[in-house]
């Protein structure tokens, strides 16, 4: 098979699909592996250690789409990259398809196999692809909002931690996954008082144990999220349903219940955010005010820390990779549950159930 690996075009994208390793264990079984000039670079990996690993480099985008029969990205394609998609091309990324019906329909007409990494789940419920992501998401949406905070950057003037004599800052966290528990984590480093609200009490319950009683714990629910909305000086959105688009739990109207100053930091952004005023923001212009309330929402947040997310995405997206480039699609899904819930698009139809719900539209089941 041959596998693509484009550059990413996305607004301060720096992680690339693959690493050199990945593409050794790739070309080592007979695979090409074509990659986009320069497209390591944003992660500290130049052409060159990919070309020691055994892959081609190309100039032009086009081409690189043109020869191949995967390709491997970090992000959903842009509106720029649509005329490169073909038919029985198989696309295996990051999707977030829920809030974007445009490329669905893109998908749909031009007979793509496409398989989001967020769709990728164990019978147990663990999303193996999403999950490194989302911890260096949930790690950096503390340090993110720690620096908002600051009245510099029209914050509160918070210092999360505190000092000895003064009350410390007070982090909410809607969600208690991945996203929830390493956000807890950091905060609850950093010394601020720290609750998390979900509606899986046994996960609540392993959190309480794990953090030794040191972060409150709260099921999700509207009394509990408005009371939490008057005190916390950090709000951070991390709520998850694989595939589909995230529940609203902060309505524009709840918002006259924060501190002016305070900030929202929403990871659930992919799939459309959890807060109602949200909407996509990027690195290069990442914040906007409502209600005198700070909303952070960029959707490629891990983008930021290039070298650490593209290492880690790749230990997770290889494996799949190698297989689905020795078996094909259709055979690994059979063997795999876990990729197979990962297929949103194959053959011109939808067959995620949560992303045919959220764009209204129909869907049926991979073969």
């Amino acid at each position: 098979m041959i596998i693509g690996v484009p550059k990413e075009i996305k607004d301060k994208e720096f992680r690339v699909g693959i690493v050199p390793a990945g593409v050794k264990s790739l070309a080592m079984t007979g695979h090409r592996v074509i990659i986009e000039k320069n497209a390591g670079l944003g992660s500290n990996i130049s052409d060159d250690e990919y070309r020691q690993a055994g892959a081609e480099i190309v100039a032009e985008a086009s081409h690189l789409y043109s020869a191949a029969d995967m390709i491997m990205k970090v992000k959903e394609p842009l509106p720029q990259e649509y005329d490169y998609l073909q038919e029985g091309l198989i696309l295996y990324t990051y999707l977030h398809l829920a809030p974007l019906p445009d490329l669905t329909d893109v998908l749909l007409r031009k007979k793509v196999s496409a398989i989001g990494y967020e769709t990728v789940q164990l019978d147990s419920g663990y999303l193996p692809l999403l999950a490194p992501m989302s911890e260096v998401a949930g790690r950096m949406a503390v340090q993110v909002g720690a620096h908002f905070l600051e009245k510099e950057e029209g914050g509160r003037g918070i210092l999360l931690g505190g000092v000895p004599g003064v009350e410390h800052g007070h982090v909410t966290i809607l969600g208690s996954g991945t996203v929830g528990s390493n956000a807890a984590r950091v905060a609850t480093a950093l010394g601020a008082t720290v609750t998390v609200l979900g509606r899986n009490l046994p996960r609540l319950a392993d959190l309480d144990d794990l953090f030794s009683g040191r972060i409150n714990t709260l099921v999700s629910n509207q009394h509990n999220i408005e009371e939490e909305l008057r005190v916390c000086d950090l709000l951070i959105g991390a709520v998850l349903v694989p595939g589909a688009s995230a529940p609203k739990l902060v309505s524009r109207e709840m918002l006259a219940l924060m501190k002016k100053g305070s900030i929202i930091v929403d990871v659930s952004i992919d799939q459309g955010g959890c807060v109602e005023t949200s909407r996509p923001t990027s690195h290069t212009s990442p914040v906007f005010t409502v209600d005198g309330v700070i909303h952070y929402c960029v959707a490629n947040m891990p983008g930021a820390v290039p070298r650490t997310s593209t290492f880690a995405l790749t230990n997770a997206t290889l494996p799949y990779a190698l297989e689905i480039a020795e078996k094909g699609i259709k055979q690994t899904a059979a063997e795999h549950t876990a990729l197979k819930r990962g297929i949103n698009v194959y053959n011109g139809k939808i067959c995620n159930r949560e992303v045919a719900l959220a764009q209204e539209k129909e869907w049926e089941d991979f073969l």
